[in-house]
């Protein structure tokens, strides 16, 4: 009878921890999990079956390596909503599978994705041929965004967090001279005090981060 009541205690008091610990790593939908969340929430499941499984062993044992993951996720959230570059590295850039109705095969071999995965999704979201799609992009969480022909433009965002970003500048055919020199006329001297710059209906609209406009 003990040990069952041990085992209660403990999955209650486990599954009370881990709401815990996924609450304080922030929201994020299941199907939007980036590598590094996945790895943290496996690590984390085999701590729970093991703390549960081995009743001889303190629990604290078991709890202690849930906090440092909860510890390293935090700080890895903490430094990715500072760097671009970093969460690039983390997570991963998304990466154009289809454009003007033509399959990116280099890039498919890149990403290990396959025409079963293109033509699923495809079926999923209703669109019968290739010919339709402007862009399809392929997210880092293994989601494909598909923007038709006859949809709205697609907005590239060129500057995020202070950082430019180059390959969207080739999609619009401009260069990072061009992007400077329009920045300036604007009355922008720096890139990186921009939090996000985009080029829409022939004109480039800017926020300012938030540090920057209150200091201005």
């Amino acid at each position: 009878m003990e040990i069952y009541l041990q085992i209660l205690f403990r999955t209650v008091f486990l599954y009370i921890l881990v709401l815990i610990v996924f609450r304080l790593m922030g929201k994020r939908e299941v199907g939007e999990l980036s590598i590094m969340d996945l790895v943290v929430f496996v690590l984390i499941a085999e701590c729970v079956a093991f703390s549960i499984d081995e009743l001889e062993k303190p629990i604290f044992e078991n709890v202690f390596p849930i906090l440092i993951l909860l510890g390293i996720q935090y700080l890895n959230s903490m430094l990715a909503l500072k760097s671009k570059k970093l969460r690039d590295l983390i997570d991963g850039d998304p990466s154009i599978i289809v454009e003007d109705g033509v399959i990116n095969q280099e890039e498919m071999k890149k990403q290990r994705y396959n025409l079963d995965d293109l033509f699923q999704q495809m079926r999923e979201q209703r669109i019968s041929s290739v010919q339709q799609i402007k862009y399809a992009f392929l997210e880092p969480s293994g989601k494909l965004s598909i923007f038709l022909r006859d949809d709205e433009p697609v907005v590239f965002p060129l500057i995020v967090d202070g950082y430019i970003v180059d390959r969207h500048l080739q999609f619009i055919e401009k260069d990072r001279e061009w992007l400077l020199e329009t920045l300036k006329k604007k009355g922008y001297d720096n890139p990186e005090e921009i939090f996000y710059c985009c080029y829409e209906n022939y004109d480039l609209h800017i926020q300012l981060k938030s540090a920057t406009k209150n200091g201005s």
